[in-house]
């Protein structure tokens, strides 16, 4: 990882004024040659499969072939000479190893495993470890990656304990990920601007890669060189359940090139433990005063931990990709994915404040963009403070060229798009329909595999994940589109990629119907008093999401779901596995552990597969297998297939248009109008009385119309088609063959 002499580079100014649009991806990896351009030629123009028209960038970046790969680096360790005879040194075999592996991901404690160890049918094993002691003495022979570092913080004011902080150099992290072979084709390096058409009217935004920024980044660096956009995270989470009041802050680290539908699989590990940032308790009799001293330790602890990669961005550095192609790396901050507060700290705002705009508490409201928190702005106004109060350190991001705070935080889905939802829009029709209208409307509806049934309706939730505000989102507009005053629910447009001035006009139509809301009371508080004002951050963080989509790409790529369930595999586990004294350390040595753990397997199984592949290949060079398919062969480990939508509509359209002696009996499938209906084969109610699923379902006219219809099939067969509705001439008490319907 050397980078080039900083005498023959100059370093990148600061762009004044990063644009906002979109572009997409290409491939990467030319083999001819010393050095290769990345991708597709510059300027061209392509057709892609999906009939998409896709602009590349100019000037493509440059690969050259010095570089190493994920298995070069395993050959290079010291204990490499073992491996010739013993792969899975220092382990006695691939059963030894696995073994090995599970007793070290267990989250055993050293006294339960040499408990386990001890076991008459674990001493007839030949293990090459007899304790707990032995077997972790030799996995600290693995392989290691980035190692962990620490230091001890001063501070102006006493605290409770000593201030330390833990961190990896995070260019070894983003190196890593850069070459981990799991991630081969599934990067993009080339900025670049897709289009619906050749005629180029209207622009396609999906990943990082199709935005204004990348584009107008590249612009800004040295023709050839990559462009590698960094993405942070960091939130507190508890280490501890209900006892010892104990916080971590871990900063999470991760690259923006990763495809990502990739990247946000929790099972893909994108994204990597860089530093436990200290949580001090400040002593001062002002608690506010405490807040600000936390908040400047901070940026002075994300100012050590980051330097090296805002050096990186300044002056570039030499990373290798995964198939060994060696490229001069630049690495601007395109996202830190953080919550509302979090946000207005980082960007060093307080009070009642917009993190990305100048919009302040009473204009959150506001139906319309307000102008951008730019750097220049925000660094201004410090000055000011700086000259009538203590000295304060700059904000981590003050000497990070190419980022701006109103481009790096952006709206985020679940705290800005789905708890936005549930929080405020979701409270607003339960009070309009009623919690007890809005429960028995969820509490019938039909359940659905996959989806949640909410059979006590959703008033009362408790801890409601993501998923349940989408499973609710999902059913709320038809669930209750009758029983609403007339404006506090409108119908909005539906949003696609071709037209993406669909979602300014759907929060428009919100701003202009917003005052019915008000009008009819539901808008309420605690004590169920009613709020006469929009001062929602996340409503005027919402006019920000168009802006976001131009500049960087749709928003649901900057989803902390990933990142909060990070924080259990890389903090909350190796915290459980500790002796619950000093939980830092002990976090640090565990993912040591784990990480030599997991590159000796990945190592080990790639180079099983490559000694068996070879093997089948000499046994039968002319066999194949017709029935593999290449394109399942780049798949990373972890990488799923998304679950098929069925369209009913499709189906019975299919059905309509076929002969009637073709039609499979009996039909399951019906479509009125704007509605499908597809009925299940195994019941959810599997015994009630006719009348009772009358009352039920407020279906008044349930006995008639099973009579009808019985009616009908004594007269026309089995095999007539029946109309949906029409009169009911058998009346209210008509007798029915039996009593008892499944549903």
């Amino acid at each position: 990882m050397d980078s080039p002499d900083a005498s023959d580079i100059e370093p990148i100014q600061d762009v004044p004024g990063l644009r906002d649009d979109f572009y997409e991806f290409g491939d990467f990896g030319a083999e001819e040659g010393d050095v290769s351009r990345v991708a597709h030629g510059g300027g061209t123009e392509r057709e892609c499969s999906s009939n998409f028209v896709t602009d590349h960038f100019p000037n493509p970046p440059l690969a050259h072939q010095d570089g190493y790969t994920f298995l070069g680096l395993f050959d290079s360790d010291e204990n490499s000479i073992h491996w010739k005879t013993n792969l899975y040194y220092p382990f006695s075999s691939r059963r030894d190893w696995q073994l090995a592996a599970w007793l070290l991901r267990s989250g055993l404690s050293m006294g339960k495993t040499d408990s386990f160890l001890s076991l008459e049918m674990t001493k007839d094993l030949p293990l090459s470890f007899c304790s707990a002691k032995e077997l972790w003495g030799q996995a600290e022979m693995l392989p290691s990656g980035s190692c962990w570092l620490s230091r001890v913080i001063p501070t102006s004011h006493p605290t409770k304990s000593p201030v330390v902080l833990y961190w990896c150099d995070p260019i070894k992290c983003i190196a890593a990920i850069f070459n981990h072979p799991l991630f081969d084709n599934c990067i993009d390096l080339m900025p670049c601007r897709v289009y619906t058409s050749t005629e180029k009217k209207c622009c396609v935004f999906t990943e990082w890669m199709t935005g204004d920024d990348t584009w107008d980044m590249q612009l800004a660096i040295p023709g050839g060189v990559t462009l590698l956009g960094t993405i942070l995270s960091s939130d507190k989470t508890n280490i501890t359940s209900l006892t010892g009041d104990h916080i971590a802050h871990p900063l999470l680290i991760s690259l923006t090139n990763i495809h990502m539908k990739i990247r946000l699989k929790s099972s893909s590990n994108a994204f990597v433990l860089t530093a436990l940032l200290p949580v001090p308790k400040f002593i001062h009799r002002k608690k506010r005063m405490k807040g600000v001293l936390e908040d400047r330790l901070m940026h002075q602890c994300l100012n050590i931990v980051l330097e090296l990669l805002k050096q990186a961005a300044r002056l570039g550095i030499m990373l290798s990709d995964p198939i060994g192609h060696s490229h001069y790396c630049f690495t601007p901050l395109a996202s830190y994915i953080a919550d509302t507060l979090e946000a207005m700290m980082l960007v060093s705002v307080g009070g009642k404040t917009s993190p990305v705009t100048m919009a302040m508490y009473t204009q959150f409201g506001d139906p319309f963009h307000h102008e951008p928190r730019t750097k220049s702005t925000t660094l201004t106004q410090l000055t000011v403070v700086k000259s009538c109060a203590d000295p304060i350190d700059k904000p981590f991001w003050s000497d990070w060229v190419l980022v701006e705070p109103s481009h790096f935080f952006m709206p985020e889905s679940l705290h800005h798009i789905h708890k936005q939802f549930y929080d405020h829009d979701a409270k607003w029709l339960i009070c309009a329909v009623g919690e007890s209208e809005m429960d028995f409307r969820f509490s019938v509806l039909q359940p659905m595999t996959g989806y949640r049934h909410f059979q006590g309706g959703i008033s009362r939730l408790k801890q409601v994940t993501r998923r349940c505000q989408r499973h609710i989102e999902r059913y709320i507009i038809a669930v209750s589109a009758d029983a609403v005053p007339t404006g506090v629910l409108t119908a909005l447009p539906r949003i696609d990629e071709e037209d993406i001035r669909r979602i300014s006009d759907a929060l428009a139509e919100f701003h202009a119907n917003k005052d019915m809301i008000i009008v009819a009371g539901v808008c309420q508080g605690k004590g169920n008093r009613v709020i006469n004002n929009w001062c929602i951050p996340k409503l005027e963080l919402m006019q920000s999401i168009v802006t976001s989509i131009h500049n960087s790409g749709v928003i649901g790529q900057w989803s902390t779901n990933v990142t909060e369930h990070a924080h259990i595999t890389e903090v909350k586990d190796p915290a459980r596995s500790s002796n619950n004294n000093n939980y830092d350390p002990q976090v640090c040595q565990h993912l040591d552990r784990a990480e030599k753990c997991c590159r000796f397997e990945l190592a080990t199984g790639l180079l099983d597969f490559e000694e068996s592949t070879e093997k089948c290949d000499d046994s039968n060079p002319d066999d194949e297998d017709p029935d593999v398919n290449d394109a399942d062969e780049h798949i990373p480990n972890g990488a799923t297939w998304l679950r098929p939508i069925t369209n009913y509509f499709e189906i019975s359209g299919l059905l309509q248009r076929q002969e009637l002696g073709l039609v499979p009996l009996p039909l399951r499938s019906f479509v009125v109008k704007h509605t499908a209906l597809h009925l299940a084969y195994d019941p959810s109610i599997r015994k009630i009385t006719v009348d009772e699923a009358a009352t039920k379902f407020a279906l008044l006219d349930l006995r008639p119309a099973i009579a009808n219809f019985l009616q009908w099939e004594e007269t026309y067969g089995h095999g007539h088609v029946h109309v949906i509705g029409g009169p009911r001439r058998a009346g209210p008490t008509a007798i029915l063959p039996f009593d008892r319907i499944q549903i």
